[in-house]
């Protein structure tokens, strides 16, 4: 039987994310074409604050990996904390550890609703493709398998955060800024981290309210460690990091050495 053709839109796909998504970069479009045409692959548009799925439910497993293509950040809420354990921006993917393939199939927690923050683009990979390039592809099972490792090491750097509020500010921002840097998405052509970051999603992730969290971005920004607002920036809470060491200094520092924190 000949192999169906390709269709405009699974061209499109292909080309997409081989150039901007970390488990597709570089890959052959014309071979990943022809695989995404096998099944049915489809745009999404995730709405803000609208669950995606509930992940870690027992015996339960998805069926789609999902491509972060714009928008975002889609993130995993915690219970009962209501705590932001994962955030995903464009160039990377989530869904992969409640598929049942690789690591998946042993990757278990509590049950965390997994949601947009913002509105989010993304295109729905069938788990049948991905186990066909997991099988097949090696530098997509390279990968696939380090997408584990980071969100490990992700929810580790937010689990051992101190409860002062400038290193535990500062380690979510090292934590996402070690995520980006891996998958190859960042820093920005001028050197600098850019991230869509609300003072909400920092807040939930590092376990302190809202005013803190504005306190501490206000003095970081004093010390040129993030830089303030611009009028081209692309949202409200973009939040751009310049000086990625100096918060490598807050995120080891003790309470004593943190000496522009009025609070000790």
């Amino acid at each position: 039987m000949a192999k169906p053709a390709d269709t405009p839109a699974t061209a499109t796909i292909a080309e997409e994310v081989t150039r901007s998504n970390y488990l597709f970069r570089g890959m052959d479009q014309m071979e990943l074409s022809e695989l995404l045409n096998s099944e049915g692959v489809a745009r999404q548009k995730l709405y803000s604050s609208r669950p995606v799925y509930t992940a870690f439910r027992p015996d339960t497993s998805t069926d789609v990996l999902y491509v972060v293509v714009s928008g975002g950040p889609v993130i995993v809420r915690s219970t009962p904390l209501d705590r932001i354990v994962a955030l995903t921006y464009p160039g990377s993917c989530f869904g992969m550890r409640n598929l049942a393939l690789a690591y998946g199939r042993v990757s278990r927690s509590f049950p965390s609703l997994v949601e947009a923050y913002k509105t989010t683009n993304a295109i729905e990979i069938p788990v049948g493709i991905a186990k066909t390039l997991y099988t097949e592809n090696e530098t997509f099972r390279e990968r696939y398998d380090y997408l584990f490792e980071l969100r490990e090491k992700f929810q580790y750097h937010l689990l051992n955060c101190s409860t002062y509020p400038p290193q535990a500010v500062a380690t979510l921002l090292r934590a996402l800024i070690y995520q980006e840097r891996s998958l190859g998405n960042q820093p920005q052509a001028d050197g600098l981290y850019v991230f869509d970051l609300p003072v909400d999603i920092i807040a939930h992730s590092a376990q302190l309210n809202h005013r803190t969290v504005e306190q501490v971005l206000k003095g970081m920004r004093r010390q040129g460690l993030i830089l303030p607002p611009q009028d081209d920036d692309p949202s409200t809470d973009t939040l751009r990091v310049a000086d990625a060491e100096g918060l490598k200094e807050v995120y080891s520092a003790t309470r004593d050495k943190v000496d522009w924190w009025p609070l000790k």
